[in-house]
């Protein structure tokens, strides 16, 4: 699909890919249309797309919040008259917790951001979407939409789901949405600051916590604006499913050449860590 001159949406956009999007997509969009949750970080973004020399729409938007969602799809119509490209990249996570330890509640709240957040973007805009001779919806799954971790099961559980309506949504769209190409982003580690801001939801000593963290740091490495390229040449290709990252692209592969083992495989090198972190946390008491 051709990018230049067409309007863009993109959720999430107060940091990291989001912001990088933003960015990366002022140079060729006439118009980029942002939301976030943290109306200081989405004005930081909005005045590195103005710079660039393209129209800009904010607004503060809780994606997990339907009607707000709607809201922001009207408004958006209303500042550009049409939208041709709608990112739903706003996402949250949680620190490393067992399904037994992970409260009904965090389940819930990651649920109703990583997946509903991505339900509404997309059925807010597509109506318009459909009025595009051209068109793209980009949903951001994870690494961890491909393969399952331990201690991340409410995480794993939200970007699974958006693997499939990417899926579902990409086989209908020769019948209900033509011209409509859907694209299921898969990024490993991107240094951005989903790590820092996940919500601790155990009980372990903050310490302990911390170098967890730490450890979860060390394997995001390439940077947001590299990533962001990656995904808008997968819109300019229509690929319809983009991996981030070599740990992206060997996972993706370690599960389809081993479906039966590679679990035990990542289940015994995971656990590994975590008693290197609890040793490491022992000896600094």
């Amino acid at each position: 699909m051709k990018i230049e001159n067409t309007f863009s949406v993109i959720t999430g956009a107060g940091s990291g890919i989001g912001r990088a999007l933003a960015v990366a997509l002022a140079g060729p969009c006439q118009g980029v249309a942002i939301c976030d949750i943290d109306a200081e970080k989405m004005r930081e973004t909005a005045r590195l797309v103005e710079a660039k020399g393209c129209q800009v729409f904010t607004q503060v938007v809780n994606v997990a919040d339907r009607e707000a969602v709607e809201a922001f799809a009207i408004a958006v119509m209303a500042a550009f008259g049409q939208v041709d490209i709608v990112i739903n990249n706003a996402g949250v996570a949680i620190g490393r917790a067992s399904v037994a330890e992970t409260p009904y509640a965090d389940f819930e709240w990651i649920v109703g951001i990583n997946m509903w957040g991505m339900i509404y973007g997309t059925k807010a805009f597509l109506p318009h979407l459909q009025q595009r001779p051209a068109a793209t919806v980009v949903n951001i799954s994870s690494l961890f939409g491909i393969i399952g971790i331990a201690d991340q099961a409410a995480y794993c559980t939200t970007k699974f789901a958006i693997r499939g309506f990417n899926e579902s949504m990409r086989m209908e769209a020769r019948d209900h949405y033509p011209g409509l190409q859907v694209i299921s982003v898969h990024p490993g580690g991107i240094a951005t600051n989903i790590a820092q801001a996940a919500r601790k939801v155990t009980d372990a000593e903050q310490e302990l916590y911390d170098l967890e963290i730490k450890d979860f740091e060390k394997i995001l490495r390439m940077p947001p604006e590299k990533a962001a390229a990656k995904i808008i040449r997968g819109i300019r290709k229509n690929r319809g499913r983009v991996l981030i990252g070599y740990d992206a692209k060997l996972l993706d592969l370690l599960a389809r050449l081993f479906p039966r083992w590679y679990v035990g495989i990542l289940g015994w090198r995971i656990l590994r860590q975590k008693r290197k972190v609890q040793a490491k946390f022992e000896q600094g008491k």
